[in-house]
This record gives C-alpha cells, sequence and structure tokens, in this order.
C-alpha cells in the first residue's frame, strides 16, 4: 500500500493563525482571513486527516468591526467558544479580546457580549489552554511600555484563570516579554503618542509534556523573515517561566534557508488521527509573500527539548 504524503501548505487560500481543534474525531481549523459576502467572520475548515482540508464557510457572526484576529476555540460541557480579538484598525491599539459561543464547532458562533480584559487598550491572540487537573486557562498578548531587566518594549504574553468559560479571574501573569533581538517587530514605531524600536512576542500554544508547561509563542514581525517559534517552560501553568539556552534565535522553527517557505509561525497543536504523534499547525508566507497558509509538521521530543522537522515544503508522510 502506498504510503499517503502531504506537501506544505495544506490548504491553498488565506489561512493566517492557524488553530485547529479536534472534535469528536474530525478536525476543524480557524483561522484570520477575510470575511464573508454576507458579512459572516472567521473561515472555518474541516478535515478527517489533517491533510485534506473541506471550506464551511464562515464561523463567526459580526459584531461591528472591521477587522477579527486570532481565533482559537474550546469545547467544554457541551458547548464550543470562540476566543478572538476585534477591533477597527488593521493595525494600533484598538483590538480587544472577546468570546463567543455556539452548539457546535462549524458555529454559528455568536458572541457574548464580554470583554474579556476590558481595563487593557489593547489584547490579542488569546489561547485557551486547559491543564491535566481541569482548569481552565487563558494565555493572551498585551502590550508593555516599560523595560525591566532585558525586557524589550512591545506585545507580550499573559496568562490569567478562566473563572468559567467566559470570565478571567482578573490576576494575570508575565509568561514571557520580548528580549532578543529577532523579537523585533519594527524600529521606530509610533506608538501610545511615543515612538519606540518595538519587539514583539505572540501567538501563544501550550502542552504539558513530562508534568511541565511548555508555552510556545511567535517572535518577530509577522510579515518579515525574522518571525519564527520558540518557548519558555514553567512547572504550572501560572508559572514562572523559564527561557531555554540557546534563545538568540528561534528555537524550534524559524525561516529555512533555501525553502520555499517564509516566516513560519503563529501555531496551534493537535494530535493524529490514531493519537500517536503531535502535529503543529502554522502559517507561513510563499516566497513573494502573496499570502499567509496553514502547514502542518510533527512534533518530536528528544528528553525536555522539543523539536520538529518544519517548516517543510517537499513530500512528507501524512499523520
Amino acid at each position: 500500500m502506498t504510503m499517503k504524503t502531504y506537501r506544505n501548505p495544506v490548504y491553498p487560500d488565506v489561512f493566517a493563525d492557524p488553530f485547529v481543534l479536534r472534535h469528536d474525531g474530525i478536525y476543524y481549523a480557524y483561522g484570520t482571513g477575510p470575511g464573508a459576502p454576507d458579512g459572516l467572520q472567521v473561515p472555518v475548515l474541516r478535515s478527517a486527516d489533517l491533510v485534506d482540508w473541506e471550506p464551511l464557510g464562515h464561523a463567526l457572526l459580526p459584531i461591528g468591526e472591521s477587522h477579527y484576529w486570532a481565533p482559537e476555540v474550546a469545547s467544554h460541557d457541551g458547548r464550543v467558544y470562540m476566543y478572538y480579538s476585534a477591533g477597527s484598525a488593521a493595525e494600533g491599539t484598538d483590538q480587544k479580546l472577546r468570546v463567543a459561543v455556539a452548539n457546535h464547532p462549524a458555529g454559528p458562533f455568536a458572541d457574548s457580549g464580554k470583554l474579556l480584559v476590558p481595563d487593557r487598550p489593547f489584547a490579542i491572540d488569546a489561547h485557551p489552554f486547559r491543564a491535566d487537573d481541569g482548569q481552565w486557562y487563558l494565555f493572551y498578548c498585551v502590550d508593555f511600555l516599560e523595560t525591566e531587566g532585558d525586557y524589550r518594549v512591545g506585545t507580550g504574553i499573559v496568562v490569567d484563570r478562566l473563572v468559567d468559560m467566559t470570565t478571567l479571574a482578573g490576576e494575570p501573569r508575565v509568561v514571557v516579554r520580548p528580549h532578543e533581538d529577532w523579537h523585533v517587530f519594527r524600529k521606530g514605531r509610533n506608538m501610545y503618542g511615543a515612538v519606540y524600536d518595538w519587539h514583539t512576542v505572540e501567538g501563544a500554544a501550550v502542552l504539558q509534556h513530562d508534568g511541565r508547561c511548555y508555552c510556545f509563542y511567535s517572535g518577530g514581525a509577522w510579515e518579515r523573515d525574522n518571525y519564527g517559534v520558540s518557548w519558555v517552560v514553567a512547572d504550572h501553568p501560572l508559572g514562572p517561566y523559564a527561557r531555554p539556552e540557546g534563545g538568540h534565535e528561534a528555537l524550534l522553527m524559524r525561516t529555512p534557508k533555501g525553502g520555499t517557505l517564509l516566516g513560519p509561525g503563529h501555531n496551534s497543536f493537535t494530535v493524529s488521527p490514531d493519537g500517536s504523534t503531535t502535529w503543529i499547525v502554522y502559517h507561513a508566507w510563499d516566497l513573494a509573500q502573496t499570502a499567509r497558509r496553514m502547514c502542518i509538521d510533527r512534533l518530536d521530543w528528544n528528553g525536555d527539548t522539543p523539536s520538529t522537522p518544519g517548516p517543510t515544503w517537499t513530500d512528507q508522510a501524512a499523520p
């Protein structure tokens, strides 16, 4: 029997910030992309094997904003919750974190009417995470304008406990802030009435491995080839988080030399259909930077160190 293979990207259209939910044995993918002509937002795909994807349309009922970013979805007690940010500008400081609710992963998702982080002018990239003990947490991004130690000014990741699926405890803790040269987003960026050399870490995705919490993040500029994926690690979802050695570059995934993919990042994780392997789902640009498209690759562990052959652009064994 011929082994099934795949080649990245696994979906031909725009599909940035891909998040994959496995629900009743079926994979649903949600991403940042153009809205539908009828106003619905958030494209959703369906697959049985992580390789062949069927578009299902758009899943989120609009709330009157013009930009919707980085949806992630959690299933809990028979309902499905979509965490996303929405705002009026393509870039800036007005994105707010929200949560919408549906009865099925394909939607439609209706906004709950609640701002998750009302006291912050800017909050994006919500990542719901259920720990082994059943407690839910929300990792998300906010901006930091002060320096401390080797922290840089810019966007960083915090974590808070979910009291219920639409309410945070209001006690966020820092997970990781930008601290390396490769985290630069844009030098001389005008933000909050001042000019900064802005740095970014974003797109949290958490795995528990051998009892420890690994928070993977994407750093750098999403539209450039310095974008890549690294991680920090802690003994508890609330931290404190420690950096691995060698953080002067993206340790898990970065733009390969001689490849056909640029700026891999903003990933999620899922398991193979038989549950035996973990897969990283991420976006990457083509060389002409016409679109960010969804890609997949296997995630491996060497003791306490994660690794992946990705980003790959040649034929690979399918999950």
